[in-house]
């Protein structure tokens, strides 16, 4: 059963990939990727189509965000994604819900199906925070999602829990939470993006970084990777 459904998931995550890829590719005309009108082009027809069904596209995000994400997608094009269709506000507060349930789900299927096998592939790596987590997995988790993973990569992220099992409330929870910061300085920085095309004539490097809406949040994610590494030398790395 658990060949079976590794397969299936693998193939879906390719064909939602594909998927994806296609519908960007078929959009976006790749011969006037260094033209800077042409994207202010598609800020506008991107502005229209969300304007005209926004609950819609918000929905279609929200679901398609939970599949990614469940399926082992990457988190970060999507904050920015959601922070360039929605804004800061609205994308950080739909990217934080279908990211918790998408990894909630992922955090099911491989806590159920796949126990042992995501055991032995990081058992060895992290069972030194085993009897850290099983202090309070709540408060634990919290901090390790508020400090980003410790540069855990996202994927890993979701699945190191099932070495300790989490209860699936706290799972949850603690990633609503600690989400919040991260992914609304990712959507700020999507956001600032959005409105950096719009207002802009030319592109300029220059004028992008000195942007408040990009440096800012930019400073604030470094600021978080920093405390992560402080944090995981103080808090996680233990003997």
């Amino acid at each position: 059963m658990s060949k079976r459904l590794k397969l299936f998931l693998g193939i879906s995550y390719i064909i939602i990939l594909l998927i994806f890829l296609f519908l960007i590719f078929s959009y976006v005309e790749v011969t006037r990727l260094n033209d800077f009108l042409y994207y202010k082009e598609l800020q506008v027809d991107l502005e229209n189509i969300i304007s005209q069904n926004f609950y819609l596209n918000l929905l279609i995000f929200f679901l398609f965000s939970l599949i990614w994400v469940s399926l082992l997608g990457f988190g970060s094009p999507l904050l920015i994604i959601s922070g360039i269709l929605f804004g800061k506000w609205i994308g950080s507060i739909i990217s934080v819900l279908a990211i918790s349930v998408g990894t909630l789900a992922l955090y099911s299927m491989a806590n159920f199906f796949f126990k042992d096998l995501v055991k032995n592939f990081l058992d060895e790596r992290f069972s030194k925070y085993f009897n850290l987590f099983k202090k309070n997995e709540f408060y634990y988790f919290l901090i390790f999602r508020l400090t980003g993973g410790l540069g855990i990569p996202f994927g890993l992220q979701n699945l190191l829990p099932v070495l300790f099992d989490i209860k699936k409330t706290n799972y949850f929870f603690a990633s609503l939470l600690g989400f919040v910061p991260t992914f609304f300085i990712m959507n700020t920085i999507g956001s600032g993006l959005n409105e950096y095309i719009k207002q802009a004539e030319n592109f300029s490097i220059i004028n992008l970084i000195s942007n408040k809406e990009i440096y800012l949040p930019i400073t604030l994610f470094i600021v978080i990777i920093i405390i992560s590494a402080i944090v995981k030398k103080r808090v996680f790395d233990v003997r």
